[in-house]
């Protein structure tokens, strides 16, 4: 009897369409792990502010500067209060201090 293997091919028909249904199974799983990273890496955090995100801490960047002396104090601080989400020299929005 020969099992629906017939003449041509034998057990290594079996063998290669195995192996190409796990070739396409792994495929599929690399191209949606790649879209959640991509995804994930576009999405902003919620509570976490602009300056927070990614990259250098925008802060340490400001002060680096400002102790370099390529800003003045005045400039350091309007800058800074704007990170911060504050006007300049006055209470943040809502008139609390965190």
């Amino acid at each position: 009897m020969w099992c629906g293997y017939g003449r041509h091919g034998g057990g290594w028909a079996w063998l290669a369409m195995s192996i190409s249904v796990f070739l396409f199974l792994a495929l599929l799983f690399v191209i949606a792990l790649l879209i959640v990273r991509a995804l994930g890496r576009s999405a902003p955090t919620r509570g976490e502010p602009p300056a927070h995100r990614g990259g250098p801490h925008a802060e340490q960047i400001l002060a680096e500067r400002y102790a370099r002396g390529e800003i003045d104090e005045e400039e350091y601080r309007r800058r800074l209060a704007t990170l911060r989400g504050t006007p300049p020299g006055g209470a943040p929005p809502g008139g609390a201090w965190p």
